[in-house]
């Protein structure tokens, strides 16, 4: 691992992961403040943070279980929130069946919203496998990090910060100055439109279900333009 560290593409991923890492650190400590809200302990809270690692399913973990939901109500609740990252690990799929079977794994935990945009976008520009791969590992690490680190703070800061800050809208938009960069064709922006659209139009549906919902539609519609387009050229 050593090594790894060592090299410039990791030190590059972390570094460009940086910014997203600043606007992570609301939404990090507003999931410490609730950890220590519903009563879990320090370990219970640096578990989350270490294992959950997702700020959705900390959120709503810790809402059921300060409702004494079933430990299996959590998990199913958590396992349906993380539906959309089988989406992500689709368009990575291509990329990373041509790495090791462990790195395949440990860049799978490190899969986040904010590292798989940079990392899709720097597999698509670079022609080395391993050094784009090195340079996620980079960008996941910082984001781990820096999430574990802002989880912490949050719980002992415990009830310090006033919920009517409403810090969560952080995370929304350090996605959209991650994926904006990405917006270079017209199938990517109209798969962009029907989600945006698709999502608030089936927010209706139960366990966040809009979000995968949603998301299926933005791949139809920008499948649908590519090949129209596709067809068009071809006359």
């Amino acid at each position: 691992m050593r090594h790894l560290v060592a090299t410039k593409e990791f030190r590059a991923g972390f570094v460009e992961m940086l910014p997203a890492c600043v606007g992570l650190v609301p939404f990090g400590v507003v999931c410490g403040v609730g950890a220590a809200a519903a009563g879990a302990d320090w370990l219970a809270a640096l578990g989350m943070a270490l294992f959950i690692f997702s700020g959705a399913a900390q959120i709503l973990a810790v809402q059921l279980y300060a409702a004494n939901a079933p430990a299996a109500i959590i998990v199913l609740t958590c396992f349906v929130l993380g539906l959309r990252f089988l989406m992500y690990s689709a368009a990575m799929a291509p990329y990373m069946r041509r790495l090791p079977v462990p790195w395949q794994r440990g860049l799978a935990f490190l899969l986040t919203d904010q590292a798989f945009a940079a990392a899709i976008r720097k597999f698509d520009a670079s022609e080395d496998t391993r050094a784009a791969g090195v340079h996620f590992l980079g960008s996941g690490i910082a984001v781990w990090s820096n999430w574990v680190a802002t989880n912490m703070i949050g719980y002992f800061a415990g009830a310090s910060i006033p919920p009517s800050w409403s810090l969560d809208f952080a995370v929304p938009l350090c996605f959209i100055a991650l994926v904006a960069p990405l917006l270079r064709s017209l199938p990517s922006v109209v798969a962009a439109v029907a989600a945006g659209v698709a999502v608030l139009a089936l927010a209706g549906l139960p366990m966040r279900l809009n979000l995968i919902a949603a998301g299926l539609i933005g791949i139809v519609a920008g499948t649908a333009v590519d090949l129209s387009r596709e067809r068009w050229k071809a006359r």
